[in-house]
C-alpha cells in the first residue's frame, strides 16, 4: 500500500471494484467502478465528451470521440463500449478506453484513521466502509441507464460518483464541498498554507513550518472524508431524484421531509450506521 496511490494488475481487480487512473503526470484521476467483463461505469462531463476536453473534467482520452448518443465509433473490444444516455454523463466503456495510457490502481475502503492520514494526496482512500459488490453494481447500473445529475468538478465529479455507487453516501448540504478527496485536497492545501503562516512567528525552523502545514492539510482532508463527516446520508438510488427535490427545498432539509432513523439498503450498510435519510 503506497503513500501516493494503490496500483495493482488487471488480474487482481473485481466486480465492484472502485478504480481509478491517473492523468498528466499525476495531475488528477479519473475514478469508475468496474462492474466485471473489462466494463466501468464512470461519469463525465458529457459535452466535455464531444468536444474532447479531457483535462479538466476527467473525461478518458480514447472516449474523446464518444458520441453523445450511444457508443464509441472507434473501440472494438467491445460491442458496447461509450454507451450512454443523451444528456447523460454517465458511460460505459472498456477498461482499456477507460485507463487511456494510464496505470491502474484500486480506491482503497475502510482506511484506519492513520492509514488516511499517511496519504498524500487525497482521492485514494476513505474511512467509510464499502458496501457488497452487488449492491455497488446495482447502483452503477441503474445510474447509467438514469444519470448522476449535472457535473461539477468541486461538488459533483467522477470520485463522487464512485463513492455514491460503493456507500450510497450522499451529502445534505447542498453548497457543501461533495464528497471527494481528489476536490478536497485542492481546497484543503492552500487553506492549510494561509492558516499556518502566522505559526512562522513562533517557529524559527522552516521544516518546522513545513511539518505544521502538512499536519493541518492532513486534519482538513481527514474531517472531510465521508467516513468522518456528519452531514452525509444514505439514500437508495431509485430515490436520487426525490433526494435531490428534497435538497432544493428553501426550509432545512430535516424539516418535514427527513428524519433520523437507522436506514439499511438490502443489509448493505455494514456496519449499521444512524444517518439521516430523505423521504
Amino acid at each position: 500500500m503506497g503513500l501516493l496511490s494503490h496500483r495493482v494488475e488487471r488480474s487482481e481487480i473485481a466486480a465492484g471494484d472502485h478504480i481509478y487512473t491517473w492523468r498528466t503526470v499525476f495531475t488528477y484521476s479519473h475514478h469508475g467502478i468496474y462492474v466485471g467483463g473489462s466494463k466501468v461505469v464512470h461519469f463525465t462531463r458529457e459535452q466535455n465528451i464531444v468536444s474532447g476536453d479531457t483535462i479538466l473534467f476527467s473525461v478518458p482520452p480514447k472516449l474523446s470521440s464518444v458520441s453523445s448518443t450511444n457508443v464509441s465509433s472507434t473501440c472494438t473490444n467491445i460491442l458496447d463500449c461509450g454507451f450512454q444516455h443523451k444528456e447523460s454523463g454517465v458511460v460505459l466503456s472498456c477498461l482499456d478506453c477507460f485507463l487511456g495510457d494510464g496505470l491502474l490502481y484500486r480506491f482503497d475502503y475502510g482506511a484506519s484513521p492513520s492509514v488516511f492520514l499517511t496519504k498524500l494526496r487525497g482521492g485514494t482512500c476513505t474511512t467509510a466502509q464499502s458496501d457488497p459488490p452487488e449492491a455497488v453494481i446495482h447502483r452503477a447500473m441503474y445510474l447509467l441507464q438514469n444519470g448522476f445529475g449535472n457535473y461539477d468538478v468541486f461538488k459533483n465529479n467522477c470520485e463522487d460518483f464512485a463513492l455514491y455507487c460503493k456507500t450510497g453516501l450522499l451529502v445534505l448540504d447542498q453548497g457543501a464541498l461533495g464528497r471527494s478527496g481528489q476536490a478536497a485536497s485542492v481546497i484543503n492545501a492552500p487553506l492549510a498554507a494561509i492558516a499556518s503562516s502566522p505559526l512562522k512567528l513562533f517557529m524559527s525552523s522552516p521544516a518546522g513550518l513545513v511539518l505544521a502545514t502538512a499536519g493541518m492539510y492532513c486534519l482538513t482532508r481527514y474531517v472531510s472524508d465521508i467516513g468522518v463527516r456528519s452531514d452525509v446520508t444514505k439514500v437508495k438510488v431509485e430515490e436520487l431524484t426525490s433526494f435531490h427535490n428534497c435538497k432544493s427545498l428553501k426550509k432545512p432539509i430535516n424539516e418535514d421531509h427527513c428524519d433520523t432513523r437507522e436506514v439499511t439498503l438490502n443489509q448493505t450498510d455494514t456496519p449499521a450506521k444512524k444517518r439521516r435519510r430523505c423521504d
